[in-house]
Parts: C-alpha cells; structure tokens; sequence
C-alpha cells in the first residue's frame, strides 16, 4: 500500500470560532461546473472543470473492499491495489509509475473495507497518456508468477509491520473480529495471514474480472478539463472494455449486540491501551452528520471533551483520539486511549465510561456543538479548496450516498444538527451492550 494522505487536525483557533449561517452555506461554488456520462459498458464519469490551475486530479473508485471477501481469500483486495500497478499485457512491470513520472505526474492508492480508490495527479498535458493507462490497467492486467509472488511477499511484509509488529494494530483486528459477529467487516483489509499465502492465480483472475470491471467502477477527473474532453478519451481508452456480471451483493446484517463484548491482549510493549467500539451508522445514515459531530465533540483536539478530563485534569491517558467508520453498511464508532507505561486500564475505563454516560444522560452544550460544527464546515470548505479534495469529496458522496450533488447539501446537514439530535444519538450510541472494549496491556518480563 503506498502511504495515505492524512487530514491534517484544526488550529486551536477555530475551538471558539462562532458557528456558519445556515443560509450562507447551503449553496457550494462550483456546482454547476460539474457533468456526469455513463458509458454503454455501465462506467459513470464525472467531471468537476476547475481551472485555476493547469493540473488534474483523476480518481478511479472501484466498489470493492475486504467486505466482499470471504475465508480463504481475505487480503486479496488489498492485494489487487498493489498489483494494478504491476504490469499488463502491453506494459512491464513498473512502467505505469515510470511513464506517469516522467509525464510530470504522480500516483496513489489505498483500500478499505468498501472500497479500493486509485488516484492520479497530473497535469494537463499528460492527460491522453493517463486514461491509456487507467483503460489499458483496467482491461489487461497481467499475472506473472513472478510478479504475483513478489507482491504477495509485499503484502505479508506490511502485515507484519501494520499488524504482526503493531500492539495498536494488532488490538483494531481483534476488536473488528469481535464487534461483528456476522458481516464481513469481522475482515481485515489487509487480509489473514493464511489466506495472504493460499490466493492461487485462478482466485485472483476471477476476482479482478468480477470487480475490476467498468461497471462496477465510477471515475472522477476534476481541474483543467472540459467535460467532453474526458467523454470522448474515457470512451477511446475504456469504452471497449466489456461490462461485467453484476458482482453479488452483500446482503448479511449484523444483528444487534446483546451485551458488551471484550478482547484482553497481553504480549510486549510499553504503554497499556484500550479501545471502546460501538456499533454506530453508515455513511449514508441521516444521523451520520449528528454521529460526526459528537464524536468530534467527545475527542477531536486538546479543547475536546475526553482530553480535557481524562488528559488534562485527571492525567490518566496521554493521548485520546476517535474515528468512525462511514461505509456501506453500519460500522464502528472507535474511542482510543494510550495510557503512560504502567497506566491502569480499570481506572481509565471506568472514567471513559462515565464521560460516555454524562453525555448520553446530559448531552452536550450549544458551544460544543457550535465548535464542532465549525470544525466540521472548516475542514469540508478546506477539502473544496483543491482539486483533490473535490474529486475525493465527490466520490464519497457519489459512492456511499448514492448521488454526488449530496455534496452540496451537506453544509446544510450539519447545520441542521441540534442539541436534541445529539442527546438521542448519544443514548442510542453509548450503550454497552452496544459496545466491544479491547485492551492491551504489556507483558511482564521474564525476570521481573
């Protein structure tokens, strides 16, 4: 996997920064600059002309993630963004990166639990070169043995670095497995060691043209274009590739948890950990916008709910961050605490829980919600600043939502959450038997 970009956090600034007007904000510059095509092969196109600079961003979203695997083939999706730039019947391998290089552009990929994204920053001059590759990637991937091999040995590598190596990582992988009982998101995306060693070369031929197919992608070309540009090269360069059989759908629910569920890892480290999970909502949840904001609320900065009384005041924990899953289906709602070495998970627990339950009883105030929602509009206006961001916001909407001129609606979303939606959202969250609860705690050492 190449290394992500990572959202940088918001200056302390915008901590008391006063909240957007609902009717300053529902309308978003640009709109009307974007066109969408589908091709006859089930390929949907769409182009966000931005001309302030003369570059482009194109982002090719497959809907394939390790939520469409199962035992014996787990980690191939995370296997399949490493080979997509390994070599076709007409290109060797590493000639995909050597041309764009050399044409003045760059490349990235990453894999989730829904999706795998593969993005391209170019400029404009390079951009009939670009959908060459992207079409000739997309229609004739090779399988060297050879080739296949050697990234499969990339792949166990960052297992074991991400993973294996990881007392963080290794805790997330229990917890998923534990939190779900049912739906595929028990996966880890970057697969079980096992099955890393056993993909043969049939599974991973079936599985790229089961996934890897026209129709079961949506493409996003936004900067110095115009839209029939791109139509006429998207159909020259990927036109002829043929539809697919619709993959099958994931259709297994989870059901709901009955009481609290926990996974106590010990082995060596340094500083205890622990992590509450919930099952909380998907991406295209109307209650997704009120998730966000009281988990930002709860543990996004130093002025955060979580950090002012677990680090500041009572000094328990030295970092507490969240995340919160926003796929195809309900996902995890992630409270992590690193403790200094020697720590106590029981009293950092037992404090996680009660702020979890003040919250839920007593919800939270107009200013906090004030500040998140500005830490919110603040971090969706900076994303529309670049035309990464656009092609990366509107794949999100366009994907999990359904339609991309959700976009644009979405400021208004959030202004529309209130403190009520907050308190509601809250009980329904923090309940625990809703919850998984991991820890890790450091091995004692042989001799002590």
């Amino acid at each position: 996997m190449k290394p992500r970009l990572l959202s940088a956090l918001l200056c302390a600034a915008l901590a008391t920064a006063p909240a957007f007007a609902a009717d300053s904000i529902t309308t978003v510059p640009g709109a009307d600059k974007i066109t969408t095509k589908t091709l006859p092969n089930g390929l949907k196109i769409v182009v966000w002309s931005d001309h302030d600079i003369p570059n482009i961003a194109l982002y090719n979203w497959y809907k394939v993630g390790s939520r469409n695997e199962y035992a014996g083939i787990t980690g191939i999706s995370h296997f399949f963004e490493h080979m997509m730039f390994n070599g076709t019947s007409k290109r060797k391998p590493g000639e995909f990166d050597r041309v764009m290089e050399a044409n003045g552009g760059a490349n990235n990929a990453y894999t989730s639990s829904d999706v795998t994204v593969y993005q391209d920053w170019f400029p404009r001059s390079a951009l009939e070169l670009i959908f060459d590759l992207e079409g000739d990637r997309m229609a004739n991937l090779d399988f060297d043995p050879k080739v296949v091999e050697s990234e499969r040995g990339v792949v166990y590598s960052e297992r074991r670095s991400s993973v294996d190596n990881s007392n963080f990582g290794s805790l997330i992988e229990q917890v998923d497995a534990t939190a779900f009982t049912a739906h595929p998101y028990q996966i880890p995306t970057v697969g079980w060691p096992s099955d890393i060693e056993g993909w043969k070369v049939d599974d991973l031929k079936n599985y790229y043209h089961t996934y890897y197919a026209p129709n079961n992608a949506v493409m996003f070309v936004v900067g110095d274009v115009e839209p029939q540009e791109v139509f006429t090269l998207a159909e020259k360069y990927l036109g002829k590739t043929p539809a697919q059989a619709t993959p099958r759908p994931i259709t297994t629910k989870e059901p709901e948890q009955l009481g609290e569920r926990r996974v106590n890892l010990v082995r060596e480290g340094e500083a205890p950990l622990l992590v509450f999970a919930h099952h909380s909502v998907s991406g295209s949840d109307a209650d997704m916008p009120a998730t966000e904001l009281l988990m930002s609320i709860l543990a996004d900065g130093d002025s955060s709910r979580l950090h002012q009384q677990l680090v500041e005041q009572q000094q328990l924990v030295v970092d507490i961050e969240q995340s919160l899953n926003s796929g195809f289906d309900p996902g995890l709602s992630y409270i992590y605490a690193t403790l200094p070495p020697g720590g106590d998970l029981a009293v950092v627990e037992k404090a996680l829980d009660a702020e979890l339950v003040k919250i839920a009883n007593e919800g939270a105030t107009e200013a906090e919600l004030n500040k998140a929602r500005t830490q919110q509009l603040a971090g969706f206006w900076r994303g529309l600043a670049t035309i990464s961001g656009k092609a990366q916001a509107l794949g999100t909407y366009e994907v999990f939502n359904g339609d991309y001129k959700k976009l644009f609606q979405a400021p208004a979303d959030y202004e529309k959450v209130t403190v009520a939606d907050l308190k509601r959202v809250a009980t329904k969250l923090f309940r625990r038997e809703n919850r998984t609860v991991g820890t890790f705690m450091p091995a004692v050492k042989k001799g002590n």
